[in-house]
């Protein structure tokens, strides 16, 4: 029987902020991967990197189970897996070099290795799979096996063929999802990712994908797997899953870290028809866009299912900025769907993003404006990100020197030409952060004097808070301004 030992390249200890925050999701792409070769016959293992030190430990992995292939499968449904940073990059290398050493097939599937296959080649890779992989990494197996050489034919494929690259025909994305085992679960050490949960958040979340592609066009978004198609999961495959992982592995909550959830007419409305049926009461968050939270119904139908928190591409708070994204939503629409998230008792959380081209201070003040009016639940702040194969990166590339990515995730370097230079940008997170906590304060301390019987202890450590916030963003805009005037 042929063996496979599947990798990535995310090593949460590389990512300081991450490391910190103590909240790991296992690597979702690889592990359906994982599933798909185990149920064609193939001797299936992980060597999950998510908490480990150091490339080389997958060494022992290697050495352990002698694979056949060595698979580094990264995770297409995690934003961090699409920023491609350098810290993941240099460790997936060192992986490829370490696992030809030993006598392995390399093949590797991730959004860095679609956009730079070649450089993944020339670091020891056999072969790079482009786009979605499961269906040509089970072709290309197989016919490895089989004992061919002859690789031409195998669609979504870069190699070497002689001394020359050769990159074969894309292979179309898979539309029935429902096709495809669950994923391999049991190949997880889940109890270590219970532990680290529980200790910093207190519960534990686990991660499902219930769709794959997102058929919007915000042209600083990057789709290097799932293009800009939409597939979905059927609401009992996903209702199937989620018993599964509540029996073997009590998870308190979920990350559906779709793109884009539940955007199939009637679909959220069936799941939530099916979660009560089958008596299944759980928390979850989400990723959408304000354009579709408009409706109350399907806001509802949300809040009937469980959902608790959902995060939406509000980007910026000036009208002009949206437009210059083709983000293909209003500020109107950002304000109308906070609202009735927070009438319906969903946590509204935005996305903000600094430094588009063309932004200025008077489109910043409109997103801070915003911010303070409509006080989402969490605010994830970054800055402009060219990724390769999107619009805004050929906008700027030309300006994308020798640096064209984040070390980590908490590195905010602007990497292009801007309004204002890139340390501007970096305290300009600082003070945002401050500022909506300020606001987050002023609200829960207003509440308190008009109903001073909702006092708790929680409620008035928000309300007190206040105190230490506004001198603290006072400092950070001293700071801001600081920076601004040294122009």
């Amino acid at each position: 029987m042929s063996s496979i030992l599947f990798t990535h390249s995310y090593f949460l200890r590389f990512d300081p902020k991450q490391w910190a925050m103590g909240q790991p999701y296992a690597p979702l792409g690889t592990l359906y991967a994982a599933a798909l070769m185990r149920q064609h016959g193939y001797a299936t293992s992980l060597y999950d990197t998510m908490f480990a030190h150091s490339a080389d430990e997958v060494i022992s992995a290697i050495e352990a189970h002698v694979p056949q292939f060595f698979v580094i499968y990264d995770d297409g449904f995690n934003y961090l897996t699409k920023m491609c940073l350098t810290n993941m990059r240099e460790a997936a290398f060192r992986m490829c070099k370490l696992a030809k050493e030993r006598g392995c097939t390399v093949i590797v599937s991730s959004s860095d290795s679609t956009d730079h296959y070649a450089e993944y080649l020339a670091e020891g890779a056999d072969f790079v799979i482009i786009g979605e992989a499961e269906q040509t990494l089970l072709e290309l197996c197989n016919h490895i096996k089989s004992g061919s050489t002859n690789y031409t034919g195998i669609m979504g494929l870069a190699f070497y063929d002689g001394d020359k690259i050769t990159k074969t025909l894309v292979r179309p994305v898979l539309k029935e999802l429902d096709s495809l085992p669950l994923p391999a679960w049991d190949l997880v050490d889940m109890e270590r990712y219970r532990d680290m949960w529980m200790q910093h958040a207190g519960y534990f979340s686990i991660n499902i994908g219930t769709t794959r592609g997102c058929p919007f066009k915000c042209n600083w978004c990057a789709k290097p797997i799932y293009g800009n198609r939409y597939n979905s999961r059927s609401p009992q495959n996903v209702v199937a899953e989620i018993k599964l992982l509540k029996q073997n592995y009590r998870m308190d909550h979920i990350w559906f870290c779709d793109d884009i959830f539940g955007l199939k007419p009637g679909w959220v409305l069936e799941f939530a028809r099916l979660l009560e049926e089958e008596g299944i009461s759980i928390k979850f968050k989400i990723q959408s866009r304000a354009d579709l939270l408009v409706e109350e119904e399907l806001v509802a139908a949300l809040a009937r299912s469980g959902c608790e928190n959902v995060w939406i591409g509000a980007e910026s708070g000036s009208q002009k900025i949206l437009d210059a994204m083709d983000k293909g939503i209003t500020t109107a629409q950002i304000a109308t769907a906070t609202g009735l998230m927070k009438k319906h008792g969903i946590k509204p959380s935005f996305f903000i993003q600094f430094g588009y081209p063309g932004e200025t201070k008077s489109d910043i003040g409109l997103t801070i404006d915003m911010i303070n009016r409509l006080l989402p639940f969490e605010i994830g702040i970054s800055v402009s990100y060219p990724l390769p194969g999107t619009g805004f990166y050929e906008k700027v590339k030309a300006e994308l020197k020798k640096k064209t990515n984040w070390a980590d995730s908490d590195e905010m370097a602007l990497m292009f030409t801007n309004t204002f230079p890139a340390p501007y940008y970096k305290q300009l997170h600082s003070y945002v952060h401050q500022n909506y906590h300020k606001h987050l304060a002023k609200n829960s301390l207003l509440k308190l004097l008009k109903e001073p019987s909702a006092i708790t202890r929680n409620t008035l450590r928000k309300a007190l808070s206040v105190f230490y916030h506004t001198p603290r963003t006072f400092i950070e805009k001293l700071k801001l301004n600081r920076l601004e005037n040294a122009l």
